[in-house]
Order: C-alpha cells, then structure tokens, then sequence
C-alpha cells in the first residue's frame, strides 16, 4: 500500500515544481479543443458517408493525383531543406562573418512572409518571362506551372524548420569530439559522417518531419507558381477547396481525412526513426 501511494503521489508531484496536476489539466483541455476535437469531427465526419462511398472518393483519379503531387513534393522538398538546412546551420553556428547576423534573421523570413506573397514573388521569377524562369525555359526546362516550381515553393517555405531544429544540438555539439576523432587519424569526411551525423540525426529528423508536415497542407504560395493542372500540378488542399465550392462536403471531407491518415502513417514512421536513431546514440 506504501509502494502504491508513493507511485501515485510521484505521478502528482513528478518534481519539486509545484503546479504538476493544474498545467497538465491545462494542457490535455486545451489540446483537445483546439487538436482532437476538430480531428475527431473530420473522422465522425467522413464516417458517416460510409465504406463504399468513401472509397469512391479516395480511389477517384483526380483525388489520387492531387495526393500524389502534394505529398510527392512535400517528401522531395523535404529532402533539399534536409541537406541545405545541415549546411546552412554548419555555417551559421561554426563561422564567424560580416553580415552573419543579417543571414541568420533571412532564415526566418518564411515565417513573417506571407505564403501568398511568397507565391506570386517566386512565380514572377521562375515564369518562362521571369529573369531566371526565361533562362531555363531557353534550356528546355520549365519551372513555374510544373512540378518543380512546387517544389520550390515547399523548399521556401520549410527551409527554416530544418535550420531552427538542427541549428541549438549543434552548438551543444563539443568541438573537442571532432578534435579527438582528427587526433586518432579520422579525415574529414570520416569525422562528417561518424562523428557529427550520428549526433545530428535525431534533430535532422525531426527538421525533416516539420519541414513535410508543413509542404504537405501548404496552399498560398503553391497554387500561384503551379498551375493548378489536374493530374498533373493540382494539389490536394486546392482540390478540398474547389469540393467545397461545388458544395460537395463529402468529398472534400474525404481527402482531408486522407491527407490526415497518410500523414499520421508518415509522420508516425519518421517518430519511430527517430526514436530508434536516438537510442542508438545514447548507446553508442
């Protein structure tokens, strides 16, 4: 009885700060109303239009494209902002220039930025008569109103998750680490990968996980620059849109539920990395 009530007691008072039982009330109420309520209404939603009707909607072509295109140059854009964003956040923390601070507060201009803005800026660039559009479209290559300039936008826009993530675990990195890995003969290249990656690979991770979170429900700069062709540049938050124009809630209420569940499924999955990445640095 001694052990049980001072298991219980330690679940309520879990440190010597006080207020254990009122913030974390505080917490679950406010993540309900604002997280779990709305994802439970889309469910109850999408529930109530029944199995056959909504595997109509998820197996529509037009549906299975927009999907296709959005979390397909989410994942892509991902991968750029992962191995830029390792980069820039090297730079910015190991290097001491003029004009450091002014490219530091550049990488949290997405932020303020509105995605509108952002949109029809990089569509004025990249548009076959933009100044670097005009430049590819004289090499054959088509940038706005294609799948690249999608991506473009989704690597604009996520860049900063992967730098503000990375950037705070690689001040705490100690150099003397890299200094011992050169002294025992490793080159540089030996130290990158054994050394630093191996200790950057939870937080690159997680940058990695923010940065397609945020281009998979991105909508303000992408329908600028892509065209919006079905089959072909639609994304599918455009595609929920226009369903709710038509007023055709079911629709629009399924692929939402889609994007929820391939998210959930992805994000769940890049968690479990994660988790098993840190466990493997902590052991090592």
């Amino acid at each position: 009885m001694t052990a049980i009530a001072s298991s219980s007691w330690r679940f309520r008072q879990p440190s010597v700060l006080p207020g254990f039982g009122l913030t974390l009330g505080y917490t679950v109420a406010y993540l309900t109303l604002i997280i779990l309520i709305p994802l439970a209404g889309l469910a109850w939603r999408s529930a109530g239009l029944g199995l056959d009707e909504f595997l109509r909607i998820a197996g529509d072509p037009r549906t299975l494209g927009a999907l296709r295109v959005s979390f397909g140059a989410a994942f892509v854009a991902a991968l750029v902002n992962l191995m830029f964003g390792l980069v820039v956040a090297w730079v910015l923390v190991r290097y001491r220039f003029p004009g450091r601070r002014i490219i530091d507060a550049v990488v949290d201009l997405p932020f303020a930025l509105p995605t509108a803005v952002a949109g029809i800026a990089l569509t004025a660039i990249y548009a076959p008569n933009g100044p670097l559009g005009s430049w590819f479209a004289g090499h054959g290559i088509r940038i706005a109103y294609a799948f690249p300039g999608i991506v473009i936008a989704l690597v604009f826009i996520g860049l900063p998750f992967v730098v503000r993530t990375v950037q705070p675990v690689m001040e705490d990195l100690d150099r003397e680490v890299e200094e011992a890995a050169a002294t025992l003969g490793a080159g540089r290249f030996a130290t990158v990968f054994r050394v630093l990656l191996p200790a950057l690979m939870p937080a690159s991770l997680t940058g990695f996980a923010l940065a397609f979170a945020r281009g998979v429900g991105e909508y303000g700069s992408v329908i600028f620059i892509a065209g919006n062709i079905p089959f072909v540049t639609e994304i599918a938050p455009l595609l929920i849109v226009i369903r709710l124009e038509e007023f055709n809630y079911s629709a629009a209420t399924a692929i939402g539920a889609l994007m929820l569940m391939i998210s959930f499924a992805m994000l769940l999955v890049i968690n479990l990395i994660q988790a098993w990445s840190r466990r493997r640095y902590s052991n090592g």
